[in-house]
């Protein structure tokens, strides 16, 4: 028996059926990339809080749409209903409505004048800053406004079925 004999026992030689160190190589590397990608994706699945901000996001986006789409529809409402009145009314009343509203608009505007007059300075100041601020931030207020509606109407619908 000479040393190779020995060297090689238990060791296939390569033929054509079975695979060479370098087909094991690339199944092995294979095999690790196919492990890494799937620990990503447990990762990915495991990542609990990166679930929440992307549901939060979406629902989110889902009430502004929502709210959008609902706002929308009110002014569409409103205004059917602006035209409905005006069509229903004769036309000595819209006259005399017309100038009531006038004097009412007059009235306002001096009642406001002397209420400027006679508001301190830095009230007036802290006035003009929050209606800036309601300004800047009228969508929030909005949703703001529609969530507090929503909640009354549902609260008053369970009220009823009592």
């Amino acid at each position: 028996m000479n040393d190779d004999a020995r060297t090689n026992i238990g060791t296939p030689a390569p033929t054509p059926g079975n695979p060479g160190s370098a087909e094991l190589r690339d199944q092995v590397e294979r095999s690790r990339d196919e492990l890494g990608q799937t620990v990503e994706a447990l990762a990915v699945k495991a990542d609990i809080k990166a679930q929440a901000k992307e549901k939060t996001a979406a629902v989110k986006d889902q009430a502004v749409e929502k709210a959008a789409l609902v706002t929308e529809q009110i002014r569409e409402t409103a205004g059917a209903a602006v035209q409905l009145v005006k069509d229903k009314t004769p036309d000595p009343l819209l006259e005399k409505t017309a100038q009531a509203a006038v004097q009412v608009r007059e009235s306002a505007a001096k009642a406001g004048h002397y209420a400027t007059d006679k508001t301190p300075d830095p009230l007036l100041e802290k006035a003009g800053q929050a209606a800036t601020a309601a300004r800047a931030n009228r969508t929030p207020l909005l949703l703001a406004g529609a969530a507090v509606v929503a909640f009354l109407l549902v609260r008053r619908g369970r009220g009823r079925r009592r």
